[in-house]
C-alpha cells in the first residue's frame, strides 16, 4: 500500500494555480533569444540543486565550490569525501535532466536502482550494496540521540513488492495535478526507503524527475532542492517526514505534506524569477561599465560571474567564453591591472574577486535580497 494522494483544499488549488502562472513565465522567458548568462545561471542552479541536497545528508560543499567541481577544477579546498558526493550526485543529477525530454521513456526498477548506483556506487560494499535493495533493516535515527530510531522503513522483504507498486503508480497517468504527483512520488520512496544509503537524495531526484517529465520547464529550473537545503526549511522538512510515524504507515491523510511541497514549490519559483530578473540588470549594466573600460565585451561574462557569486576561476571564463588558456589569463591580468578584479590564492586554485574599480551598481544589484511571499497567507479559506 502506498500513501494516497489527498484531495486539494481550495488554497492548495489557489496556490497550484499562481506556481503555474509563475512557471509558465519562466518558460516564456526560457524559450525565448537566449541571455547571453543563461547557461550560467543554469550551472548555477543545479550546483545549487546538487550543494544543497547533499547538505541535507551533511556533506558540506558550497554552492560556489560545487560549481567548480562540476566545471572540472581540482584545487577545490573541500574534503575528498565531500568532492566525491559532489561529483556522485552531480553525474546522476546530469542523468536525471536528459531523462525529461526521452519519448518512449518509462518507469522501472532497473532505472532506479541505475540512478542510485550513480549516486552510491562509490560506496558499494556486500552488506550496504549499491544498485539494488537493501538486504536489511534500516533506520533513520533521531539527530539528538543516534541510539534512537526516529523512523523505522519497512522490513527488507516488502521492499520488492512496494517498489513494483511504486513503479506500476509512477507509470500511470491518472490526471493529478505533476507538482502534486511528485511530492507524492517523494513521500512513498523515502517512506519505503529501499536502499540501505542515499534514500533521501534518490527521493528529492525523483520528485525533480517527475517534474522535469512534466515538460513546463527545463529541469535545471524543475528542482526545489535548493528551497529544501535552506537551515529554517530543512528543519521543517525532517517535521513533516518526522509526522507521518516512526514506522511506515500509509494509510493517513497527506495533506499538509503537499502544502509544505506547495510552498516549496511556490517560493522557489520566486528565487529562481528574481535570479533570472537580476541577473539581466546586472548584464545590463556592465555591458556600458566594459566599454568605458576599453575592455573586450566577453569580459562582461566574467564580470557577470563575479558580481553574481561571488567569485571566478580562469577555467570557467575560459569555458563560458570558449577561449584560450593565454586569453582567459590576459582579460583577467587587465581586468586586475585595472583594479577592477583583485586576485587570490596559488596559481592553479586563483580565484578573482571584486576589486574597488568593479561596477559598483552592478554590486549593489546583485546583492540586493530579495523578498519572499508565503501565498497560503493571502489564499482564500
Amino acid at each position: 500500500m502506498l500513501f494516497p494522494t489527498p484531495a486539494l483544499t481550495a488554497a492548495d488549488l489557489h496556490v497550484l494555480e499562481q506556481i503555474d502562472v509563475m512557471r509558465q513565465r519562466l518558460r516564456h522567458l526560457v524559450q525565448g533569444a537566449p541571455a547571453p548568462w543563461e547557461d550560467r545561471l543554469r550551472t548555477f542552479l543545479t550546483a545549487d540543486a546538487v550543494a544543497a541536497s547533499n547538505t541535507i545528508e551533511g556533506f558540506r560543499v558550497s554552492t560556489i565550490d560545487a560549481q567548480d567541481l562540476i566545471a572540472g577544477e581540482r584545487d577545490v579546498e573541500v574534503s575528498a569525501e565531500d568532492r566525491e558526493e559532489t561529483l556522485a550526485y552531480q553525474r546522476m543529477m546530469t542523468y536525471v535532466q536528459t531523462l525529461h525530454d526521452v519519448s518512449d521513456f518509462s518507469f522501472d526498477k532497473g532505472l532506479l536502482n541505475g540512478m542510485h548506483w550513480m549516486l552510491q556506487g562509490h560506496r558499494h560494499t556486500p552488506r550496504r550494496p549499491s544498485g539494488q535493495w537493501r538486504p536489511g533493516p534500516v533506520y533513520v535515527t533521531d539527530p539528538r540521540d543516534p541510539s534512537v530510531a526516529a523512523y523505522t522503513a519497512p522490513d527488507a522483504d516488502q521492499v520488492p513488492g512496494l517498489m513494483g507498486e511504486l513503479v506500476d503508480w509512477l507509470n500511470q497517468d491518472d490526471g493529478e495535478a505533476a507538482l502534486v504527483r511528485a511530492a507524492i512520488a517523494h513521500l512513498n520512496l523515502v517512506s519505503i526507503h529501499p536502499w540501505s544509503d542515499g534514500n533521501g537524495r534518490m527521493s528529492r531526484s525523483l520528485q525533480t524527475l517527475l517534474i522535469a517529465r512534466e515538460g513546463v520547464l527545463a529541469p535545471e529550473f524543475s528542482s526545489i532542492e535548493a528551497w529544501l537545503g535552506r537551515p529554517g526549511n530543512t528543519w521543517e522538512y525532517y517535521r513533516q517526514l518526522g509526522d507521518r510515524g516512526s514506522q511506515y504507515q500509509p494509510d493517513q491523510d497527506v495533506g499538509d505534506w503537499v502544502r509544505f511541497n506547495l510552498l516549496a514549490y511556490h517560493q522557489q519559483a520566486q528565487t529562481v524569477q528574481g535570479r533570472w530578473d537580476r541577473s539581466a540588470a546586472v548584464w545590463d549594466l556592465l555591458e556600458p561599465a566594459v566599454q568605458r573600460l576599453g575592455q573586450e565585451s566577453r569580459t562582461i561574462s566574467a564580470l557577470h560571474e563575479v558580481a553574481m557569486t561571488g567569485r571566478i576561476r580562469r577555467v570557467r571564463y575560459e569555458q563560458a567564453e570558449g577561449l584560450s588558456t593565454q586569453q582567459a589569463q590576459r582579460d583577467l591580468r587587465d581586468l586586475v591591472a585595472l583594479g577592477v578584479l583583485v586576485a587570490s590564492g596559488r596559481t592553479r586554485a586563483r580565484t578573482y574577486v571584486a576589486g574597488p574599480g568593479f561596477p559598483e551598481r552592478a554590486l549593489e544589484t546583485a546583492r540586493t535580497p530579495m523578498t519572499l511571499t508565503d501565498p497560503y497567507r493571502s489564499a482564500p479559506a
